[in-house]
């Protein structure tokens, strides 16, 4: 469960290893003041099977801080996926 200051983006890389093997990972950045379980998305993008295992990291978060308090937090405008817990599916 994250809680990301007002001066603080979050962004996802995924990491190399599962990256040679095809496995794309996706997370959408975590915004200024967005706080929830992250949901991951992942994708084989290779010709074969891939395992991926717990505990073994499959990607890194980067966390930026700003020299200023973003203008409008992720709060702000009332985010619908703010303090989500658990897997939550698409609000679209």
């Amino acid at each position: 469960y994250f809680r990301i200051p007002r001066d603080v983006l979050v962004i996802c890389q995924g990491k190399s290893t599962y990256a040679r093997s095809g496995v794309i990972v996706n997370i959408t950045p975590l915004e200024p003041e967005w706080e929830g379980h992250i949901t991951i998305a992942l994708a084989n993008a290779g010709p074969r099977p891939v395992r991926v295992y717990s505990g073994e990291g499959i990607a890194q978060l980067i966390f930026i801080r700003a020299e200023n308090h973003c203008e409008a937090s992720y709060s702000d405008r009332r985010g619908k996926y703010q303090a989500q817990k658990g897997i939550q599916v698409s609000r679209v």
